[in-house]
C-alpha cells in the first residue's frame, strides 16, 4: 500500500507540533553532547567526565557524534527529547541511497594524503567542495611526509593547495611521533579525518589518542552495551584540547547531491568570478565570454584544476 500524502495545512501542523515539543523539552530539559550511539541507545556528555546512557523517542530525528540533544530524566531512565539544530554535518548515501548523517558540528577538516598511494588531487577537491558547502574549515595533512623526497609529484600537488591559499601541514610518525604540527590548527575545535585507505588515517588517529582502543571500551561500557563497539562515529576528546570524531565509515564524499553552482563555488581561484559571465547558466565549459575559461586562457586557472572540476560535474551529472 503506498504511503499517504500530507496536505500542505497537515504538515505545517506537524511540524508546528514538533516544534512545540522541542521547545518545551528545551525549557524543562537538561542539554548533552553525544559521544556514540549504539542502536536506540546514545551515549550522551552532560558535564566534564559525566556520560549517561539515554534512549532515543522515537520522533526524534537520529543524533551522531557531535549533536548536541536535550534529555529528561525520568526516575533512574535518561531519555532523548529533542536534537538541537545542527551547524554543520557529514553525510553518506545508505544502501537505498539516501543521505544519512554520520557526524555534526564539525569545525575542522583534516584531508589525508600519502606518498603511498599517491594522492589523487580530485578526491582531494571533492572533500574541499563539500566541505566549503557545510561551512568546515579544511586542512590538507601530508602523512608520511619522510618519504616526499621520493614522490616529487604529491611534493608539488602540496605546493599548488599552499600556492591556492589552503592550510597544509606536512607529518610523519618518525619525525613528529604526536602528531603535534596537528596541534595549533586543532586548537578547540571538532574535527574528522578523511582520506583514501592506506595514508594512514588510523595511525594519526592512533597518534592523537594513544589509548583510543581502551576509549572504545569504555564508551560500550558506558552505554550500558557491555563489550560491543559501534562501527558508528565516536566523539573523544583530545588530551591537548579539542574533538576528533573518529567514522571509519568517513572515506568519501558524494557530491551528487549539491547543486552544480557549490562545485564551482568549493574551487577558491573560480570563486570571485562567479556571477561575471557573460551567461547566467554559464556551464564553464565553452561559451562565449566565460569568466572561467578567460582566467585559464590568461593562466591564472590551471588546466588540471579546470579538468578536475569538470570531472566533479561530469560525475554528479552521469545516471
Amino acid at each position: 500500500m503506498s504511503k499517504r500524502r500530507l496536505s500542505e495545512q497537515q504538515r505545517r501542523r506537524i511540524e508546528a507540533a514538533e516544534e512545540r515539543h522541542r521547545s518545551g523539552a528545551i525549557a524543562n530539559g537538561e542539554e548533552g553532547l553525544v559521544i556514540a550511539r549504539f542502536g536506540r541507545r546514545v551515549l550522551v556528555e552532560t558535564a566534564p567526565d559525566v556520560r549517561i546512557s539515554a534512549t532515543l523517542r522515537q520522533r526524534v530525528q537520529d543524533p551522531v557524534a557531535g549533536d548536541r540533544v536535550v534529555l529528561l530524566r525520568d526516575g533512574g531512565q535518561a531519555v532523548i527529547e529533542a536534537l538541537l539544530p545542527r551547524r554543520t554535518v557529514i553525510n553518506r548515501p545508505n544502501s537505498q541511497g539516501k543521505l544519512r548523517p554520520i557526524a555534526a558540528n564539525i569545525d575542522h577538516l583534516l584531508v589525508v594524503v600519502a606518498p603511498l598511494p599517491e594522492a589523487q588531487a580530485n578526491l582531494v577537491d571533492r572533500y574541499l567542495v563539500a566541505a566549503h558547502d557545510a561551512g568546515m574549515e579544511v586542512t590538507l595533512v601530508v602523512n608520511k611526509g619522510d618519504l616526499l623526497p621520493e614522490a616529487p609529484a604529491v611534493a608539488r600537488l602540496a605546493d599548488d593547495y599552499l600556492e591556492l591559499g589552503h592550510s597544509v601541514v606536512i607529518t610523519d610518525q618518525q619525525s613528529d611521533p604526536d602528531a603535534a604540527a596537528l596541534i595549533p590548527i586543532i586548537g578547540d575545535q571538532t574535527l574528522a579525518l578523511v582520506g583514501q585507505s592506506g595514508v594512514g588515517k588510523s595511525s594519526l588517529i592512533q597518534r592523537l589518542l594513544p589509548d583510543r582502543e581502551i576509549r572504545i571500551g569504555d564508551l560500550s561500557d558506558a552505554a550500558g552495551v557491555g563489550k560491543h563497539t559501534t562501527t558508528a562515529a565516536a566523539l573523544y576528546h583530545l588530551p591537548r584540547g579539542g574533538q576528533l570524531i573518529d567514522s571509519p565509515g568517513v572515506r568519501e564524499f558524494h557530491l551528487g547531491h549539491l547543486p552544480r553552482a557549490a562545485v564551482a563555488e568549493g574551487f577558491v581561484e573560480f570563486a570571485p568570478l562567479l556571477g561575471t559571465c557573460h551567461f547566467r547558466d554559464c556551464s564553464h565549459e565553452h561559451e562565449q565570454g566565460c569568466a572561467i575559461l578567460d582566467a585559464h586562457g590568461r593562466g591564472e586557472i590551471s588546466a588540471a584544476r579546470l579538468a578536475s572540476y569538470r570531472q566533479i560535474v561530469a560525475s554528479m551529472e552521469a545516471p
